[in-house]
């Protein structure tokens, strides 16, 4: 079975080879937690997480590590403007890492939410300044980088000398340059695209650090390159994150990492790609960025209603990680629709009875789902080749046809695998408050009102139905006793 998968820096998909198999190394870029996770990070991690579930799927023992951004995070990427943290806390009166406390809880909510597994090792860049440091001494020490009043900046036009800045983008120096802005008289760089390593502290700034240069605290690209190497190596398999990462962050990234331990950082490199609303970018300034909450209520005003989680999830898993992904009011509420008619259809294949043989045909749908996701984990097809399968456990259902122990107890594998271990869905019973005791009190009043219609008390009945189908259930009565849905 072989897994392919695209590779940014060689913009081709590749055979995935580990390099230490069954062992993994992934490192996906995480949040910077100063403020609300937004639903584009959430579309990364998602997405990462369907990666990491299947490659577990797969066999191999993965470390994934997701780093917390609470330092060294500027307003700009040319190294200008106010740490964000420090501007936050000043603006709510409150201690750095109270801000980095808030949002880092409110993001793990998100994600539990969302039903992604946590990381291996989620490590943070106040947490590794040592380590920040000593990559910045061997940078120096290798020539590419130096030091101006107490900031040292990377050299990327000597770098470029040795090695291809643009590898990641395939862009060329010249290029880049061209679309760079000119130095100021007051500027310290010696180069348009010299970034920095470590920054000057300002006697105000709240966060910083002593080190060989004085009071200061890391460039925002550093604690990447510090972490992935301390916890994956010099070299590792998987390196992640937002597609909008491609061009700075992580083309900087390799440029140090290179720098300093004199090889690449990663093998693969993979991004996922942006949000549009109704076909346009997703963005705070166009007045269509929504936090996932206010997607959970549907308090924003693009929204007409409110969308649960795992609809959002199944929205965000019927589109290729690689592909735009749309928002639109008409695009969730048919996802809704879909995702609800995929868990009706697994739940009732709970309930089916097994026959002496098979009239339909259902092997071969573990392989094809298989075939999917090594198609550079194409979650898209595998919903397909499930609704697909829909369609037979519908006709065993309604006794059109019949299935076998060996056919049925192989189809509830293959939708448990897919459907909750690699998409990761869950139904809106277990994902509501209360979880399993919110199904139970459901299955328990319409017990009760089979017990009713027994005893032909058809007024106890019909009072059961009618109050929870006004509260929003849909309940259907069965041969083998009722299913509902909310």
């Amino acid at each position: 079975m072989k897994l392919t998968i695209y590779n940014t820096l060689s913009r081709k998909k590749e055979e995935f080879v580990p390099l230490h198999a069954p062992n993994v190394g992934m490192y996906v870029c995480g949040p910077t937690v100063y403020s609300d996770v937004h639903l584009g990070n959430c579309r990364t991690f998602i997405s990462f997480d369907l990666i990491y579930r299947y490659l577990l799927y797969l066999g191999y023992k993965v470390r994934y590590v997701r780093n917390i951004t609470d330092a060294g995070h500027l307003e700009g990427d040319r190294d200008e403007g106010d740490d964000k943290f420090t501007k936050k806390a000043k603006l709510e009166q409150l201690e750095p890492m109270e801000i980095v406390h808030k949002y880092t809880i409110g993001f793990h909510e998100i994600l539990n939410i969302f039903n992604t597994l946590p990381p291996s090792i989620e490590p943070t860049a106040t947490g590794h300044i040592s380590e920040q440091i000593e990559i910045v001494k061997k940078i120096l020490d290798s020539g590419y980088a130096y030091e101006t009043s107490g900031t040292v900046y990377f050299d990327v036009e000597k770098y470029s000398k040795d090695f291809s800045y643009g590898i990641l983008t395939n862009r060329k120096l010249e290029d880049m340059l061209e679309g760079t802005r000119e130095l100021s008289g007051q500027d310290e760089k010696k180069g348009r695209l010299d970034f920095a390593l470590w920054i000057k502290a300002n006697p105000e700034t709240l966060m910083q650090w002593p080190s060989p240069w004085g009071a200061g605290f890391p460039g925002w690209h550093l604690e990447c390159s510090a972490m992935s190497s301390k916890y994956l190596g010099n070299t590792f398999d998987i390196h992640g994150g937002g597609m909008d990462l491609q061009a700075t962050h992580h083309t900087n990234e390799i440029a140090q990492s290179q720098a300093c331990h004199h090889v690449a950082p990663a093998n693969y490199w993979l991004h996922t790609n942006m949000l549009t609303v109704n076909g346009v970018r997703m963005s705070k300034s166009a007045g269509n960025g929504f936090l996932p909450k206010e997607l959970f209520t549907g308090s924003h005003p693009l929204l007409e209603k409110g969308y649960s989680p795992m609809t959002v999830r199944f929205f965000m898993a019927q589109s290729h990680y690689r592909s735009t992904l749309d928002f639109s009011n008409e695009a969730l509420l048919a996802s809704e629709k879909g995702f609800s008619r995929l868990m009706e259809g697994y739940g009732r294949l709970q309930k089916l009875t097994a026959s002496a043989t098979s009239s339909i045909e259902t092997a071969g749908l573990r392989a094809k789902c298989e075939d999917a996701m090594n198609d550079d984990f194409n979650s898209p097809i595998v919903i397909s080749h499930l609704f697909d399968a829909l369609r037979a456990i519908n006709l065993v259902h309604d006794e059109k046809e019949t299935i076998s122990v060996t056919d049925l107890t192989e189809l509830k594998l293959v939708f448990s695998t897919f459907i909750e271990d690699i998409l990761g869905l869950k139904s809106e019973a277990e994902t509501s408050n209360g979880n399993d005791a919110y199904k139970r009190a459901i299955d328990l009043l319409l017990n009760m009102r089979l017990e009713a219609k027994q005893n032909k008390d058809w007024a106890t009945s019909d009072k059961i139905r009618n109050e929870l189908t006004a509260l929003g259930f849909e309940i259907k009565d069965t041969k083998d006793g009722f299913e509902w849905k909310l």
